[in-house]
C-alpha cells in the first residue's frame, strides 16, 4: 500500500530524516512516535508532497511519488491531516468538507456518491453535523481537529496520514479523536499516524515505528512495543 524506502529529507542544508524505511499495509493503523523534533512531522511532510526528499523512494500501490507535487499525490489516494489543523476558516464546515472531496469532483479520483459520503462524514463526526453551516474559523480547536480529520476522509483515500491529531486538545476531546480513530479503523481504512500521546496511538495501531534524531531507532507490532522496556522508559511513562 504506502512503502517509505531509505527516505532523507530535510530544510534547506539541515537533514532531519537519515533513511527512514517504513510500509503501511492495507487496512493497517500505523504508528510513528518519537520525541519532539525526531523527525515525525517531517516524515509526513515528505510522503504527501510538501517537501521534496533529498533521496529514497516513496510509493503508494506499486507507483513512485516521491516526485510528484502534493495535488497530483492526492490524486492518487493520500489525504493529509496536518499538524495545526488548518481549515478554510471563512467557508462553512459543509463546504470544507466538499473541498476534501475536488479531485473526486473533477474526476481525477473515482467520483462515488458524494452526497452519501459527506451525510456519513457527519454521522461519524456528530459535532460537525450539528455545526455544519458554521463558519469553520469559529469552531473551537477540537472541533477544527475533527473538521480536518473528515476532510481528509472526504477523499475516500487509499491511505490517511494524520499528523498529531490530539495536539493541544482537551483529555475529554483527546478521548473522542481515538474513539473515531477506532471507528476509522473498523471500516478499514488505512492510516499512517503521528501522535504525541505514545500509549494511546500504540493501543489503537497494528504495527509501530520509532524515530529517534530522524531514524528508526526501533519497529514492530503495536502490543510488542508497548511492552519493551526501552519503549515504556522513553515514551509511555507519561503518555495518556
Amino acid at each position: 500500500m504506502l512503502n517509505i524506502h531509505k527516505l532523507c529529507a530535510g530544510y534547506g542544508k539541515v537533514q532531519v530524516l537519515h533513511e527512514v524505511s517504513m510500509d503501511v499495509a492495507k487496512g493497517q493503523v500505523v504508528t510513528l512516535i518519537g520525541s519532539n523534533g525526531a523527525g515525525k512531522t517531517t516524515t509526513m511532510r515528505a510522503v504527501s508532497g510538501m517537501i521534496r526528499p533529498s533521496a529514497g523512494q516513496i510509493s503508494l500501490n506499486g507507483r513512485r511519488i516521491d516526485a510528484l507535487e502534493s495535488h497530483h499525490i492526492a490524486r492518487l489516494g493520500l489525504a493529509h491531516s496536518p499538524e495545526g489543523r488548518r481549515v478554510f476558516a471563512t467557508m462553512s464546515v459543509a463546504d470544507n468538507l466538499v473541498l476534501g472531496a475536488f479531485p473526486r469532483l473533477t474526476g481525477s479520483r473515482p467520483k462515488g456518491d458524494v452526497k452519501a459520503d459527506l451525510e456519513r462524514a457527519m454521522e461519524l463526526f456528530p459535532r460537525l453535523k450539528e455545526r455544519r453551516n458554521q463558519l469553520a474559523g469559529t469552531l473551537s480547536g477540537g472541533e477544527q481537529q475533527m473538521l480536518a480529520m473528515a476532510r481528509a476522509v472526504m477523499l475516500n483515500p487509499e491511505v490517511v496520514l494524520l499528523d498529531e491529531p490530539s495536539m493541544g486538545l482537551a483529555p475529554i476531546l483527546v478521548e473522542e479523536v481515538f474513539r473515531i480513530i477506532e471507528r476509522l479503523k473498523a471500516q478499514g481504512v488505512t492510516m499512517l499516524l503521528v501522535e504525541q500521546f505514545a500509549a494511546a496511538a500504540l493501543a489503537v495501531a497494528d504495527y509501530g515505528y520509532v524515530l529517534e534524531n530522524g531514524r528508526i531507532a526501533v519497529h514492530g507490532p503495536a502490543h510488542k512495543l508497548r511492552d519493551d522496556p526501552a519503549v515504556k522508559a522513553a515514551y509511555l511513562g507519561g503518555a495518556h
